[in-house]
């Protein structure tokens, strides 16, 4: 399908909104974590997103890792509650959850065709700072034939764990992005969360 057409470049990872990103359904606090902890979050993350990428399993395999690496360091429940949008308020529990579960899905299998572009490149974490109420995890992307580019991972504890809530390519936010897609994909399906999830499994 066209909306799963994401392709990388230098200048972006996905299509979508750029900035604003960090007021989108984000965590408020993150007075308990530290800098380094959010930085080891990203750095084991990447370590796994490396050895993916570089073990030449086939796409089936590597998309089962990278749900596997999602589900572990991203905050799914906020990242789906802010690519809903507005739609969230009016979803009932039930749908949230279903929701939530095939937009896992999704994005594993979405981003984790794109990661596996990465083939014979390498992600490496290079800095770390506080930004307002998360951290701001900087990696730099190495790959074979192109220059280097950066990966800002925002993490937070605000779920209760550390983990990441967005994820910024060259200045395009993951969450603006997502929930761009998402909205126009319930506008055109009338506003129809039931068949949104139902199409979300088939991508």
């Amino acid at each position: 399908m066209a909306i799963d057409r994401l392709i990388i470049t230098r200048r972006g990872f996905g299509i979508g909104l750029v900035g604003g990103a960090a007021s989108l359904a984000l965590p408020r606090e993150a007075a308990a974590l530290t800098v380094d902890q959010a930085r080891d979050l990203v750095n084991k993350a990447v370590a796994e997103v490396n050895k993916v990428i570089n073990s030449g399993k086939a796409e089936a395999a590597m998309l089962t890792e990278f749900e596997r690496i999602f589900k572990t360091y991203a905050d799914v429940p906020t990242i789906a509650r802010s690519a809903l949008g507005t739609a969230a308020r009016s979803a009932s529990a039930g749908q949230l959850t279903a929701f939530t579960k095939a937009f896992q899905v999704y994005m594993a299998r979405k981003y984790g065709r794109r990661f596996r572009e990465f083939a014979g490149g390498k992600i490496e974490v290079t800095d770390a700072r506080p930004v307002k109420t998360f951290f701001e995890v900087v990696s730099t992307a190495k790959l074979p034939g192109q220059a280097p580019f950066d990966l800002r991972w925002h993490v937070s504890d605000k779920s209760g764990k550390r983990l990441f809530f967005n994820l910024v390519i060259e200045g395009v936010n993951m969450l603006a992005t997502e929930r761009t897609e998402i909205g126009a994909m319930l506008d055109k399906r009338k506003g129809n969360i039931d068949a949104l999830i139902a199409d979300l499994k088939s991508i």
